[in-house]
């Protein structure tokens, strides 16, 4: 379907169980929408951010529930933030979603 990594990453969490995770897929091409969507419940996950590169700095960000594409996943943008940081090895002080 996809190649490449799939990230859970669990946020604001205090201790075993108690976060709120959320899926992260990194896109080098953006598949259509619907593709996305079958892939979000596959995760099992309330929310999956798929991002993708659009210049230095600066990636288009869509976030998916099992169920629909919403218009924002707060969790799931800082999900996003932590593979750009320090998964993937993103360098500046600033990303722009």
């Amino acid at each position: 379907m996809l190649d490449g990594p799939f990230y859970w990453v669990a946020v604001f969490t205090m201790g075993p169980f108690t976060e709120n995770p959320a899926g992260v897929r990194p896109l080098d091409a953006w598949p259509g929408g619907q593709l996305l969507q079958k892939i979000a419940p596959q995760n099992g996950l309330a929310e999956t951010a798929f991002f993708g590169p659009v210049s230095p700095g600066i990636f288009h960000l869509r976030w998916f529930t099992p169920s629909v594409e919403i218009d924002l996943g707060g969790h799931a943008t800082l999900a996003a933030a932590h593979v750009l940081f320090p998964e993937r090895g993103f360098e500046k002080n600033t990303i722009t979603f």
